[in-house]
C-alpha cells in the first residue's frame, strides 16, 4: 500500500510523528506522536490546504510516498463507527481520543479513517511507535509547489 504526505520539505520523511505530538490534531492530542497521510496526492493538498491562510502560498513543501507492506494489518474505521460529530470543525475530543487509544494501544501500525475534507476518501494514521514503523518505507519524495491561484483571496 503506497500512502502520500504533503509537507515541509525539511520534514516530509520524518517517522517520528513529533510535528502532530507537538500540534494535536483531530485524531490526536498534544503530546501524542502521528503521522499523518492520504490515499491519494490530491487528498493531501486538500487537506493541508484546510489549514493554510489564503493569500499566502506556501513554500518548500514536498510529497513523501510511503509504501507499507500489503501483509500488515490496517485498523479500518467507517463512519458508523465514529461519534455522531466526528466532522465537525473545530474537532471534537472523541476523535482525538479515538488516536491516542489507537496510538496507546498499540495493535495496528495504521489506521484508515474518513476524510473530513473529501467525502469517500480516507486518510492514514501511522503509528510511529509501532514495532512494525521500521517496514515503511519512503518510496519517492519530490518537492512540490503550489498553484497560486488555490490560494488566491
Amino acid at each position: 500500500m503506497i500512502v502520500y504526505r504533503l509537507s515541509q520539505s525539511s520534514y516530509a520523511a520524518d517517522l517520528s510523528g513529533i510535528g502532530a505530538e507537538m500540534a494535536g490534531g483531530r485524531w490526536n492530542s498534544k503530546g501524542t506522536p502521528m503521522i499523518y497521510a492520504a490515499e491519494s496526492r490530491a487528498l493531501c493538498v486538500a487537506e493541508l490546504a484546510m489549514h493554510l491562510p489564503l493569500g499566502l502560498v506556501p513554500q518548500n513543501y514536498a510529497f513523501v510516498s510511503f509504501k507499507i507492506p500489503e501483509n500488515i494489518p490496517v485498523l479500518q474505521l467507517s463512519k458508523k463507527q465514529l461519534p455522531s460529530n466526528w466532522n465537525e470543525y473545530p474537532h471534537p475530543n472523541e476523535t482525538q481520543q479515538i488516536g491516542d487509544r489507537f496510538i496507546r494501544d498499540n495493535k495496528f501500525l495504521v489506521m484508515r479513517v474518513p476524510s473530513v475534507v473529501v467525502n469517500e476518501e480516507y486518510n492514514y494514521l501511522i503509528n510511529p511507535r509501532h514495532s512494525l514503523i521500521q517496514k515503511v518505507q519512503v518510496s519517492d519524495l519530490s518537492p512540490f509547489k503550489f498553484n497560486e491561484r488555490f490560494f488566491r483571496k
